[in-house]
């Protein structure tokens, strides 16, 4: 089994990776997680030939770009591979797409946050991994809208949404930039995994925790001390070790067999109602990350 991943060395895929090699050891299957060096959809079409030509009997896919991947996915099933994503809830060309929260919940659950904190009127800013990431652009699709129609009348949203929450970098020098264009910036929706430490980073050097809020899913043990000083405001996450768990639990089922249908107890996932017609197995597993919950997240190695 080969599980290709959005970028390699960042907290939240390193965790996933344990999840994967701890579950293949108790299965006693052979697991790998392939990180690519960036976010570049190309990357991971390489590394997915190079699993079709290994012979793999499973290929796992968290995608950047599904649209990138349709045509790669469908050589691998056309070998007789099977397929497994997550995060990548329009695929056609998977067996099963799972997911540990739904699109709307995840997005909203972090809008209401953000309407929440925020006291004064304003602007607020909104991350995405990039452009082209499905999932992310339709959690920021449900939080826009959930404060379009519950907290018009305190925010704002300034731009539309900027592709840098795969970078630390790039996330604190976007931010750093909306914070200087708009001095009534209240806040940021950041998702994916790096847009709250780097938006976090530049609220800590402009001296305005607790006056600009940064809301979004983010690696606990990475993010912990800006929590803890009122820099990043909170978020909502799922446990990617678990997410590497139900890859190789889930990709074990298959290749043995195993029916996926109403009711089937899916370790990680629960019982599950699957959607037939579109390939997806969609749960609600949140954690939220706050001052109450951090320590014993980031304990687990998150």
């Amino acid at each position: 089994m080969g599980i290709v991943v959005k970028i390699g060395g960042i907290p939240w895929f390193n965790a996933m990776e344990e999840g994967i090699k701890e579950r293949a050891a108790e299965l006693g299957v052979s697991a790998e997680m392939i990180g690519p060096t960036s976010a570049d959809p190309a990357l991971q079409v390489r590394a997915i030939e190079d699993l079709i030509a290994k012979g793999v009997n499973v290929i796992g896919v968290v995608p950047n770009d599904e649209a990138a991947l349709e045509p790669v996915l469908k050589k691998a099933m056309d070998a007789g591979i099977t397929v497994i994503a997550h995060e990548g809830p329009g695929l056609n060309n998977v067996d099963w797409n799972f997911e540990l929260a739904s699109a709307d919940g995840f997005g909203e659950a972090h809008a209401k946050l953000l309407c929440e904190k925020t006291q004064e009127p304003g602007t607020y800013a909104v991350y995405v991994g990039s452009l082209t990431v499905p999932l992310h652009n339709a959690w920021a699709d449900a939080g826009i809208a959930w404060l379009a129609e519950n907290c018009a009348d305190k925010l704002q949203p300034v731009g539309d949404r900027y592709g840098v929450a795969e970078s630390v970098d790039d996330s604190r020098s976007t931010a750093l930039d909306l914070i200087a264009a708009n001095p009534d910036l209240r806040g940021f929706l950041a998702f994916g995994s790096q847009g709250p430490i780097g938006a976090g980073r530049a609220i800590e050097e402009r001296r305005l925790g607790g006056k600009v809020h940064v809301l979004g899913p983010f690696s606990p043990g990475q993010g912990q001390k800006l929590l803890k000083d009122d820099v990043i405001s909170g978020g909502f996450m799922w446990n990617p070790a678990e997410a590497g768990r139900v890859f190789v639990t889930l990709g074990d089922m298959l290749v043995n067999g195993e029916e996926i249908s109403e009711g089937t107890e899916i370790e990680g996932l629960g019982a599950v109602s699957p959607d037939a017609a579109t390939r997806n197995i969609i749960t609600d597993n949140l954690l939220e990350i706050n001052k109450s919950t951090v320590d014993e997240l980031a304990a687990k190695g998150l």
